[in-house]
Order: C-alpha cells, then sequence, then structure tokens
C-alpha cells in the first residue's frame, strides 16, 4: 500500500491518469513527480540543494570540488592535442555552481585552455537558464546552453567531455520484485484514498533481460530498481562526442553490491528538506526520489556505445589523486585566519571522509572515446607530484 499520499495538484494529476488510463509502471510515476512540466519536482521552480534546500551535492560542500574537476579536464585537453574549441557539457547543470567553479578554476590556472572552451549547459528545468546566467555572467563569453531533447536527438557535436554530478540517480527506474511465481514488476495504481502499489507480470523483457546480462539473482520478497534510460543515455553521449570523456559522479555500486541480498527492500530514498523517507507518494513533486546507480551497467552500456572505462573508484581517490593535497596547501595559505583554514579542512573532509560518508559513498566513473591508453591525474599515486 501507498498510504499518506499528499492530495497536491500534482497527486491529482497523476491520480486522474491512473483512474481514466489504468495502473501505471513505477517509471511512469517518478517520471511524473520529477518531470512533469511546470509541477515535477526537477521541472518546477525552487532551490532544490544546498542549506536552503532538499539535499547537498559534493559541489555545495566546498568550490575545491570544482576546482579539482578542472584540474582533471585540464589533462582531458592535453590528451586530446589541445583543441580549440574545447566543448564542456555539464548535464543536469542546476543552477550553475559546478559551472563557475569549474570556469573560474581554469579562468586563473589554465587561461590558455579557459580561452579555447565552450561550456554548454544542459538542463531540464527551463527557468534555471536566466540563474545559470547571472551566476556565470563573469563567463559570459564561454556559456552555451542546449535543451536534454537536443542532446537526445542528436544534435551535438563536439570534442570534449562531458560531465555529470548526481545525473543518473535521478533517472527513473522500473522496480522490480521476485516472487514465488517469479519476477513481477511494480505498478502504481488508484483507489478513492490515493495511490496503491500493486505487483503484475513486467511491462517489458528488458527488466529480465537485465537482471540475466549482470547475473543478479533476487531472492523471493526482495526488490531492486533497474534503470532503463541509461543506456540511452550514454549512447547520445558517445554519438555526441567525437573524441573525448564523459566523467559521471553519483552514488551507486557494482550491479554485484547493488543487488546483494541485504539491500532486500532496495535503495529507493525521498528527500525533502534535508529529511529522509521510503514513501515516494507524500509530497509528490516536492520532494525528491532517487536510487542509487548501477555503475557496471554504465560501464556495460558504455561500452556497447563506444565508450572504453578508463578509470573506476571511489571520490576520495579521485580528489586524492587529482590534487587534493595540495588544493588544501593552497588555501590554508591564502586563508587570513586559523577559523579560515579549519573551515576549509572541515569542508574537504567532508568531500573525502570514507566509511559512509561523501567521499566512497560517491563513486567516479570516466569513459573516453577515441583515446587510447589515457594516462589521467587521477591515476596518479597519492602524493606523486
Amino acid at each position: 500500500m501507498a498510504d499518506g499520499a499528499a492530495h497536491n495538484k500534482l497527486a491529482e494529476l497523476i491520480l486522474d491518469r491512473i483512474r481514466s488510463r489504468g495502473k501505471i509502471t513505477f517509471a511512469s510515476f517518478m517520471e511524473a513527480a520529477l518531470y512533469e512540466p511546470g509541477l515535477g519536482y526537477y521541472t518546477s521552480a525552487g532551490r532544490k540543494v544546498g542549506a536552503e534546500g532538499d539535499f547537498y551535492t559534493s559541489m555545495n560542500v566546498h568550490s575545491a570540488f570544482g576546482r579539482l574537476i578542472a584540474k582533471e579536464i585540464g589533462r582531458f585537453w592535453e590528451l586530446l592535442g589541445s583543441p580549440a574549441p574545447l566543448t564542456i557539457a555539464e548535464a543536469g547543470a542546476g543552477g550553475g555552481q559546478l559551472a563557475l567553479d569549474i570556469l573560474d578554476a581554469l579562468g586563473e590556472s589554465n587561461r590558455q585552455l579557459y580561452e579555447a572552451l565552450v561550456y554548454r549547459l544542459i538542463e531540464k528545468e527551463p527557468s534555471l537558464k536566466d540563474a545559470q546566467t547571472r551566476r556565470l555572467a563573469r563567463h559570459a563569453l564561454r556559456l552555451a546552453w542546449s535543451s536534454p531533447e537536443e542532446f537526445a536527438a542528436g544534435g551535438l557535436s563536439f570534442t570534449g567531455c562531458i560531465v555529470s554530478n548526481e545525473l543518473f540517480d535521478a533517472m527513473p527506474v522500473h522496480i522490480v520484485e521476485m516472487t514465488e511465481e517469479g519476477l513481477k514488476e511494480l505498478y502504481v495504481g488508484a483507489d478513492d484514498d490515493g495511490f496503491r502499489e500493486l505487483l503484475a507480470p513486467p511491462s517489458t523483457a528488458e527488466l529480465a533481460a537485465h537482471l540475466d546480462r549482470y547475473q543478479v539473482r533476487l531472492l523471493p520478497g526482495q526488490r531492486g530498481e533497474i534503470n532503463l534510460a541509461a543506456p540511452g543515455w550514454l549512447a547520445c553521449a558517445s554519438r555526441a562526442l567525437t573524441r573525448g570523456f564523459v566523467l559521471t559522479i553519483d552514488y551507486g555500486y557494482l550491479s554485484e553490491e547493488l543487488y546483494a541480498t541485504h539491500r532486500k527492500g532496495g535503495t529507493l530514498l525521498c528527500y525533502h528538506r534535508h529529511s529522509t523517507s521510503d514513501n515516494p507518494y507524500l509530497l509528490v513533486g516536492e520532494q525528491d526520489i532517487t536510487t542509487h546507480i548501477n555503475f557496471s551497467q554504465l560501464m556495460e552500456a558504455g561500452k556497447d556505445a563506444g565508450l572504453s572505462t578508463v578509470w573506476f573508484g571511489e571520490q576520495y581517490r579521485f580528489l586524492l589523486g587529482v590534487g587534493l593535497v595540495d588544493e588544501l596547501m593552497r588555501l590554508e595559505a591564502l586563508a587570513t585566519s586559523e577559523q579560515e583554514r579549519l573551515k576549509h579542512r572541515l569542508a574537504l573532509k567532508k568531500l573525502m571522509l570514507p566509511e559512509g560518508g561523501m567521499g566512497d559513498t560517491f563513486k567516479v566513473l570516466i569513459q573516453a572515446k577515441g583515446v587510447e591508453n589515457p594516462q589521467l591525474l587521477c591515476m596518479r599515486k597519492w602524493g606523486m607530484p
């Protein structure tokens, strides 16, 4: 059952659809809750991240996160032969904070690359372009915009990199459950009181095929999420890149860990004002709905699309490899007080703290197209120049 549905405008809209057309997959419900034009969580106005929003991402913790990504992008540029222009396309660019930190860093420390680049922001929420324009005003000559529809339609072609931070975890997922009768899919229905969950035969054979491909064996009563949209997105990314890299930052696991038996209920969580719940039928369109992603799927789907896996690991390993220690030393040298130095240390500690913190919860995947055996900064042993 899905008790406690908030009967706001979006909830009523989805309920009316179900009552008139019949049950929908959970993926369709999640799509509407997050992306219904003007009403969905990501397509309506309002701050989503940071202290005033519903959750934090790494870029909100400290600008060093973007500065360190900028260092690796500088390495991408070198490996590609220093082309001009070089495009950085950020998918799910949000309010533009990560773009600002990357552009500020390149403008200060890699002027030749800065003058050669186009920073293309790809964002589904239309009103965010104004916020991005204001935030990135000092970099106006470097900016360009594209819609997700243009990206999906194959309207982009460039040399460079595609960057995303917490993009895949917000893609709609199908939910399956193993029963004594075999694999079933979770659907969302409606009655007089609101939303109701029910299990029925899978809506597509792709769900069982996904489990077979990654050798997943769910136990009776165990649920798991399946993202059928991710392979198509990676195919679009590969099509957009003539040569270059795809850099993905997100939380998730390889398939063996993602579908481990101790995750009997799956990984779905909802975020609202820094509180979590597992009920997606509350505050429909007003809370984020997210799941951990299957990095094994991203690697295999990328390979199918012509993207080779170059590096995969925890966020703290990536940050240390690209120069987090040097960045901390730089910040401490610039600090004017011990309080400011402590603030930097605590923020960077949060970015890399393992044992359940951002440092190992978040992973980094780098894939390449048209670049043979690239030697990246994140591959360095810690402390090496």
